[in-house]
């Protein structure tokens, strides 16, 4: 047996918190929160822990020196020579800021040394508190937080112990490693985790249910294609030992459960917003139904709850509807009753910056949803309403939003670009909605950005419209994220309406 070989044969038995882990070099990349939480359950583990970042964080950084990992500070474009005379045996990465073709991660290719997720290195150890929880998996183009919390929100009220983590920005290992367990972990997914899955003996994933929610083009600077990108997404069926839940609106979602390798026995549960056949979830005059698991799926329903009620409540616009149906396919395959679902909706909210309405004023609506980061997210919220001043741009990462502007010109009063490069933007208007009003905010500073945008907004909007900010983008061009450009523009809102 080769040294290689020898790596390999001890990282595939690595499989349990009681595996010998002791002297394992681990190069944990980056100084994140999963990152942190990556290295610190290695080095409780007993590993020999580097953790390289391009920046620091004073307080994590301090708190390695306390648990016993190394540190190095480097940018990273090449490979440090602190890495090359660690010589690690396993990579840990956690973020999407390091690319597959990142320095460090081409040169642990070369040298074959094994790259792990953060969310693999949790499964592997997912025994530390038996017995092991298990798993819901989650993943989409968009909707993947909403679903995560929801579903989390259903068992919990059924009487399971379960908890969100993932991509929803609790880590895995976090969840693992807390003291009083969980019967289940519902673990958001994103591209990024699953494009790190299921490549390495001993750490593949073996989800209870799983849901891929849509599919749209997103992060194609990280997966090149939309080929890669729709392979990553696939992964989440992979190994699935109780239900795959699907997207009937969505064919791409049916094609990664047909060509999924899963658990003999799983079964293929669809939903959608039209009425559902046997082994489906869906809505029959405004009544959302169970025809998946109930003994006489084949002539009758349970009803989960209506229309009506979810209105009252907010939640009835109907992306987040297909959310609920999903969440409700993923809690129900783990024995939540339809009874619970229904009075759980009653008190569930969206996140904050997800079709948050901000203020109403003049019989005209302003609301927030920059948590659109993405076009296909934007084209959700955009058919939730009739006429709409849209505020969009930012960081489009590749992907073109020709097909939302063209889709939705007929009903946009006027529309406000914010971002440092309007041109793509433009562009897309000019080819696809020339007549539509345009004001374009020039300002580049993050505090003058919003309230300029409010505006120009309110002079473009007349009653009846709603204001709505989906940026269709991400936001680190001009804000530190999602959550500051709706806060602004929330805030700007309410300077410009005297409240």
């Amino acid at each position: 047996m080769t040294p290689s070989d020898a790596a390999s044969a001890r990282l595939a038995e690595l499989t349990s918190w009681r595996s010998d882990w002791s002297g394992l070099r681990v190069l944990v990349l980056g100084l994140g929160v999963a990152a942190f939480s990556s290295a610190d359950t290695l080095a409780e583990l007993g590993a020999d822990v580097l953790v390289a970042a391009h920046t620091r964080h004073d307080e994590r950084a301090r708190l390695l020196d306390v648990i016993g990992a190394r540190l190095v500070i480097d940018p990273l474009e090449s490979v440090p020579d602190a890495v090359t005379s660690f010589d690690p045996e396993v990579v840990v990465v956690t973020s999407g800021v390091f690319h597959p073709d990142h320095a460090v991660l081409e040169w642990a290719d070369a040298h074959g040394i094994a790259v792990w997720s953060d969310v693999e290195l949790g499964w592997r150890v997912r025994d530390k508190v038996t017995p092991a929880a298990e798993w819901i998996c989650i993943t989409g183009t968009n909707g993947k937080t909403t679903t995560t919390r929801l579903a989390a929100t259903l068992l919990v009220a059924d009487g399971f112990r379960a908890a969100p983590c993932g991509n929803i920005g609790i880590p895995v290992l976090d969840a693992v490693r807390d003291p009083q367990g969980f019967d289940v972990l519902v673990v958001e997914l994103s591209s990024y985790q699953l494009h790190w899955l299921n490549r390495n003996a001993g750490g593949e994933v073996f989800p209870f249910s799983s849901v891929c929610l849509n599919l749209a083009e997103d992060h194609l600077d990280f997966h090149g294609s939309m080929t890669e990108y729709a392979s990553a997404k696939g992964k989440v069926y992979d190994n699935t030992k109780v239900a795959c839940v699907y997207n009937r609106a969505d064919a791409a979602t049916l094609s990664m459960v047909e060509d999924a390798d899963v658990v003999e026995g799983a079964r293929a549960i669809g939903f959608g917003l039209d009425a559902p056949g046997p082994s489906d979830f869906g809505i029959v005059d405004g009544i959302l139904c169970d025809r998946a698991f109930l003994d006489d799926r084949a002539t009758a329903a349970l009803e989960l709850t209506t229309l009506d009620e979810l209105r009252t409540v907010g939640l009835a616009a109907p992306h987040v509807v297909a959310n609920i149906l999903a969440a409700s396919a993923l809690v129900r395959s783990f024995g939540v009753s339809a009874q619970t679902i229904h009075e759980a909706l009653e008190s569930f909210r969206l996140d904050a910056h997800r079709i948050e309405l901000v203020a109403e004023a003049g019989g005209v609506a302003w609301v927030d949803d920059s948590k659109a980061t993405n076009p296909h997210a934007a084209d959700a919220s955009l058919r939730a309403y009739d006429s709409v001043v849209w505020v969009l741009g930012g960081d489009l990462k590749g992907v073109e939003i020709d097909d939302v502007v063209s889709r939705h010109a007929d009903r946009l009063t006027g529309v406000v670009v914010i971002g440092v490069d309007h041109e793509p933007v433009l562009a897309a208007f000019r080819r696809h909605a020339p007549n539509v009003p345009i004001v374009v905010v020039e300002a580049g500073e993050t505090e003058q950005v919003m309230p300029e945008a409010v505006r120009s907004a309110a002079s473009l909007a007349r009653e009846g419209d709603t204001v709505l900010l989906a940026p269709a983008a991400a936001s680190f061009d001009q804000f530190s994220g999602f959550a500051e450009r709706g806060d602004r523009f929330a805030q700007a809102v309410r300077d410009f309406l005297g409240g």
